[in-house]
């Protein structure tokens, strides 16, 4: 045996020799737990204290979940969450409906213009409790101006459909009733009841579902006061027979085109004037299963004054076999969405965009449009000291972007520290360079004393407490920001615990009912407020953190406002924005993380707070108009002292 191969034999033996005797000392330690063990199991005390144990293992289940819901205040606050909407459910579910004294003012209202509503209804092998619920709400509306018209693709194995119908028609001349000669689906079904019906305003209704009795009342005065031309209103989705038992409550936004392409939230309850129709028609066959999304969107593009009225004044019902239950239950209508969705984008001049499915629910879409051209975006970063958060945000741009032409501009105000200094002259990249401002601290000054150095034909406000997730960042603002609609975007940012810190700003929201961010706190995987979490959507104001918009608006709107040295700025130059009727947008897709306010501290005492009182103050007097009349995207049934869409208890 050589010598080498000797000394690997002797080391192998010794391997397995210590192995052998760990072996022995484990089997050692085994017996003897196993030993104390037993007497444990047969000591009379173990066996009398079994539910004192049961209860610390339930005591540390529950100490757990506590945990994972962020510490007690979070369980508390989940806690309190969950009796807040059993209470709002309740408290919108029959009760809801107008007493005797209200009826009487609602009949007895009058309203200047009187339309005649008429109530389009297909019906197909309607269950009999169902139907008959469908036609009592009808009835039972405050506001006497209406028709209901059905149209009955029914089979001769319902026959009582027609019957029941026929019936009611003969006791009730604003009935109209016609049974179809074929099941034309409930596109063609619908389409029969437009051409039976004489009302000014036309609303659709599913046959199984049930409307508040003020439903019309509330559309006809929002007809004479606002002059509407589309409206609809709140929904809730219910169990069975009792409308009680709601599964969900959607208090929707009002009208949001980016919100409508991505998702039907408008669905119910629509009533639109018959005029909206001319040289069109109400339902296309070829959109079947989402026939309404198409309309929605080919409708609401020609009228003048979309109103939201928002109430929950439809009851959607659930049940084997319908939308509201499973979208499964009609697969085809995810291909029919996305069909109708293509169609309206092409008719805006869209072109090469790509629509896919979330992962919140599948007919609430993605939609990626097609860059035009490849423009210069200059990344505006202002910046004092704090060589760390700087390095960490400009190596995440370099590193993981995939848009190529931009441009860093690094605003340095007044650093003092060597550190920082060596730290810019060390930058070698040829895209970042770097300028001074000399004065006082005001964020709105710095930013725009960088834009007038920007080359590119788009600029990012951006903090220098930030870091890149997404490596197409900028590819998914800038395909917003480059609409002629919209003004300004901002991205998806995230703490460094994965929790949401920007996902859109509302106007109102907060202690000082100034502007607050939704969904604050939120974990990294929570789907949003009816999926609101998952797809791009107009919103009031987007955070200056990470906020995107085409030079030549930031220039021509005279840029941040001074008076706002550090804390509101962003939010009054979205307000000016949307003044001027462009759009501000929020994308999930687009995600940094946001380590906020390292750079010049929180604003909760001393000087930073008595500072942000008086730019509060400052904004509230500005925008008094705006602030009464509430945030158009963040529904009024909803709390402003919180980010995460709890209904506002009366």
């Amino acid at each position: 045996m050589s010598d080498n191969y000797r000394e690997l034999y002797e080391a192998e033996r010794n391997r397995n020799r210590e192995y052998a005797m760990r072996i022995a000392r484990l089997e050692e330690e085994n017996a003897s737990l196993s030993f104390r063990l037993d007497r444990i199991h047969n000591n009379p005390l173990w066996k009398h204290t079994k539910g004192i144990r049961d209860t610390m293992l339930r005591v540390g289940k529950l100490k757990k979940r506590i945990k994972n819901l962020g510490g007690f205040r979070g369980f508390v606050s989940k806690v309190l969450y969950k009796i807040r909407e059993s209470k709002a459910k309740k408290g919108y579910g029959k009760r809801s409906f107008p007493n005797a004294e209200r009826r009487r003012y609602e009949e007895n209202y009058e309203f200047a213009y009187r339309p005649l509503i008429s109530i389009l209804v297909p019906l197909y092998n309607t269950p009999a409790g169902y139907m008959k619920q469908m036609l009592e709400s009808v009835k039972y509306q405050t506001y006497s101006g209406w028709e209901l018209v059905l149209a009955d693709g029914s089979d001769d194995a319902h026959s009582y459909v027609g019957e029941y119908f026929t019936a009611q028609a003969a006791n009730d001349n604003r009935i109209k009733y016609r049974k179809l000669k074929e099941n034309l689906g409930i596109s063609g079904n619908t389409n029969e009841c437009v051409a039976d019906a004489t009302g000014d305003y036309l609303a659709l209704f599913d046959h199984d579902d049930i409307l508040h009795p003020s439903l019309l009342f509330e559309y006809v005065m929002a007809i004479n006061e606002k002059g509407a031309d589309y409206l609809y209103c709140d929904e809730t989705t219910f169990k069975g027979n009792n409308i009680d038992k709601m599964i969900t409550m959607h208090f929707k936004p009002d009208f949001a085109i980016d919100n409508l392409r991505a998702n039907n939230y408008i669905c119910h309850f629509s009533c639109f004037k018959r005029e909206l129709l001319e040289g069109t028609e109400l339902f296309r066959t070829e959109f079947d299963g989402s026939q309404d999304h198409d309309m929605i969107l080919r409708l609401t593009d020609r009228a003048r004054n979309i109103v939201h009225v928002p109430k929950l004044l439809y009851y959607w019902r659930s049940h084997a076999g319908s939308v509201a239950k499973d979208i499964g239950a009609k697969s085809y209508a995810i291909e029919a969405a996305k069909g109708a969705v293509a169609d309206h984008l092409s008719s805006k001049g869209f072109e090469n965009f790509t629509i896919s499915s979330t992962r919140a629910f599948e007919t609430i879409f993605r939609i990626d449009y097609e860059l035009v051209g490849h423009p210069k975006i200059s990344i505006i970063i202002a910046n004092k000291d704090h060589k760390d958060d700087l390095s960490r945000c400009i190596d995440s741009i370099l590193s993981r972007s995939t848009y190529e032409n931009y441009e860093i501009v690094i605003v340095d105000n007044n650093s003092t520290t060597k550190e920082i200094e060596e730290y810019y002259r060390s930058i070698k990249d040829s895209r970042v360079k770097l300028i001074r401002y000399i004065g006082e601290f005001n964020y709105s000054r710095v930013n725009n004393y960088g834009v007038e150095y920007a080359d590119g034909q788009y600029v990012v406000l951006l903090n220098n407490d930030t870091a890149v997730i997404t490596p197409n960042w900028m590819e998914q603002m800038l395909m917003y920001a480059q609409r002629k609609d919209v003004g300004a975007v901002g991205a998806k940012l995230l703490y460094a615990d994965r929790t949401i810190q920007h996902a859109g700003v509302v106007i109102g929201l907060g202690a000082h009912r100034a502007a607050g961010h939704t969904h604050y706190g939120k974990s990294y995987d929570n789907l949003g407020y009816m999926g609101r979490l998952c797809y791009a959507q107009d919103v009031t104001a987007v955070t200056g953190a990470c906020l995107m918009v085409a030079k030549h608006l930031y220039t021509k709107h005279a840029g941040l406002d001074d008076h706002f040295a550090v804390s509101l700025n962003d939010v009054d130059f979205c307000l000016r924005l949307r003044k001027q009727g462009l759009l501000n947008v929020f994308t999930p897709f687009a995600e940094l993380y946001h380590y906020e306010s390292k750079s010049r501290g929180l604003d909760t005492d001393g000087s930073n707070a008595k500072r942000y009182e008086k730019e509060t103050q400052l904004f509230k007097k500005k925008w008094e108009a705006e602030l009464k009349a509430g945030d158009p995207y963040f529904n009024p049934n909803f709390s402003l002292d919180r980010s995460d869409y709890s209904v506002r208890i009366c």
